[in-house]
């Protein structure tokens, strides 16, 4: 028995070590992806070079992400910076029959009554853009430079709550660091810790 924990405990080491040598890092070219959108048009990451984007992993029935939305959090920023030009993708990787799987047209409605405003929402259910990017929580945010580069990969601010009260409070990581790269300057804290719910992958 001992000798099977021990087995096991080796291989689960080594499935760690896999997934962190082939996770995307800060400073490595962005992967590029083709997926659908919730409009049912082909979304390409090629089709914005030049341009900033921020990609948001998304979850309706999270906590974590009902902070963001309920508040209106998610959306202003939405707003804000595609109005300077910031293409913004919402991607769910929820499986079916997982919490936070919708159908396109559910995800239109949502998005219709938040007043959200994301460039493209992209239906992942089958989880291979997130396992792309190996998002982790809902939400998780990455942001591409207009060269490809991936310059951020982290949590959208510094308070890992579902307390919309601690959004005032809190440094958002996603603003700063685009107010940084749009500014032609380093992106101080690039990478931080992602928190929220889980992605629901369906393996």
């Amino acid at each position: 028995m001992k000798k099977l924990r021990q087995s096991i405990l080796r291989v689960c080491v080594i499935a760690v070590l896999i997934a962190s040598a082939f996770a995307v890092r800060v400073g490595d070219p962005a992967p590029g992806f083709t997926a659908v959108d919730s409009n049912g048009r082909q979304q390409r990451l090629s089709d914005y070079k030049g341009k900033y984007v921020v990609l948001e992993w998304h979850n309706q029935g999270c906590p974590y992400t009902k902070k963001h939305y309920e508040s209106g959090n998610m959306q202003q920023l939405q707003k804000e910076w595609t109005a300077k030009g910031v293409v913004w993708l919402s991607v769910i990787s929820s499986a079916p029959g997982t919490q936070g799987f919708v159908t396109p047209s559910q995800e239109n409605d949502y998005l219709k009554s938040m007043n959200a405003a994301p460039t493209a929402v992209l239906m992942d259910p089958g989880g291979s853009l997130g396992h792309l990017y190996a998002a982790k929580t809902t939400p998780h945010m990455f942001i591409v430079d207009p060269s490809g580069t991936l310059i951020y990969n982290g949590a959208i601010d510094d308070h890992p709550t579902s307390d919309q009260g601690d959004i005032k409070n809190s440094k958002n990581y996603v603003s700063a660091a685009l107010q940084e790269a749009t500014s032609g300057k380093p992106v101080t804290e690039a990478a931080t810790r992602p928190y929220g719910c889980s992605v629901k992958y369906k393996d």
